[in-house]
């Protein structure tokens, strides 16, 4: 909430970061409470609401996975983020180019993101499973993080011509986004998994639903 003290709400998401890290998706919030040493009202009033302490843990969390997975999807060139100067189209990459580099920068990404999962699966039960299933507003908050990040790699297949028509890129970075951690949810319950293997899976996956398009797309050119 607005006028609170900035170090204070810190304290306290630190010491829910630590329940939750602790006991998982069952920490309570009188845990938490107690952890901070204070009440449940008191603990609440700093967020507004749970709904608003949710949303606080989503955000210093999940914005901070999105941040690390960045840079693997976009690649060198970062500036084709939502805000910056795009490439010129004569200076981007052409299909093949721009596919070779996709298998490497898709294998980087979800490398990363089954990694950080797996450190903190604790923190990602109780955001995606425990908090997002009996709070709506907090669902709708977390759905809205993941389909920012669905958005941001559409945005960027479009930008580099991965996929040159820009719905389809958006079609492919929302499904791949929606894939990667539907398979990680499954993952962490099946640590047996190799998950070396799980990453390739999922690439070749990708890859093979971006090289499809443009085999069509280029037979469809020559016949014309």
């Amino acid at each position: 909430m607005s006028g609170r003290d900035p170090d204070r709400r810190k304290a306290l998401l630190d010491a829910a970061d630590r329940v939750i890290l602790r006991e998982g998706p069952e920490a309570s919030m009188a845990a938490i409470a107690a952890e901070a040493g204070i009440t449940k009202p008191i603990l609440y009033r700093h967020f507004g609401d749970k709904s608003g302490l949710y949303e606080a843990l989503a955000d210093r969390h999940v914005r901070t996975v999105i941040a690390q997975l960045r840079p693997g999807f976009a690649g060198p060139a970062s500036d084709l983020r939502p805000g910056f100067a795009e490439t010129p189209n004569d200076l981007r990459p052409g299909f093949a180019e721009a596919a070779a580099d996709l298998r490497g920068r898709a294998r980087t990404t979800i490398t990363v993101y089954l990694d950080l999962i797996s450190a903190n699966r604790n923190l990602y039960r109780f955001l995606f499973h425990r908090a997002s299933a009996e709070d709506t507003r907090m669902r709708s908050h977390m759905t809205a993080l993941v389909r920012s990040l669905g958005e941001e790699l559409g945005g960027v297949l479009a930008a580099e011509r991965v996929v040159p028509e820009s719905v389809r890129a958006q079609v492919l970075g929302h499904a791949f986004v929606g894939m990667v951690q539907t398979t990680g949810d499954w993952w962490l319950e099946h640590p047996e998994v190799d998950r070396a293997e799980v990453v390739e899976g999922l690439v070749d996956v990708i890859v093979a639903a971006v090289s499809h398009r443009s085999g069509r797309a280029s037979h469809a050119a020559g016949r014309s």
